[in-house]
């Protein structure tokens, strides 16, 4: 049946997200709320973070990289 399409993608932590076409939207319509749906979920970015696997590091070093990180924003702007 054309009108009960459905397309659908795995929310690990609520099962599966639903898009369904109900007579009046379009198919360009429906695909647009499903892909902002997919969006605001924030599934993609964290399928992303997930994707390599990084060490843990310790607080000292978080501290190098966070006055590294403010010395290029410095020399950036010109101060």
């Amino acid at each position: 049946m054309p009108d009960q399409r459905q397309f659908q993608r795995r929310d690990y932590n609520r099962g599966f997200q639903q898009s369904r076409r109900e007579g009046g939207p379009g198919f360009e319509v429906l695909m647009r709320r499903f892909f902002r749906e997919v969006q605001q979920s924030r599934i993609l970015s964290e399928a992303k973070k997930r994707r390599h696997f990084s060490k843990d590091i310790s607080r000292t070093e978080k501290r190098v990289i966070a006055r590294r990180k403010a010395v290029v924003k410095r020399i950036k702007r010109g101060y």
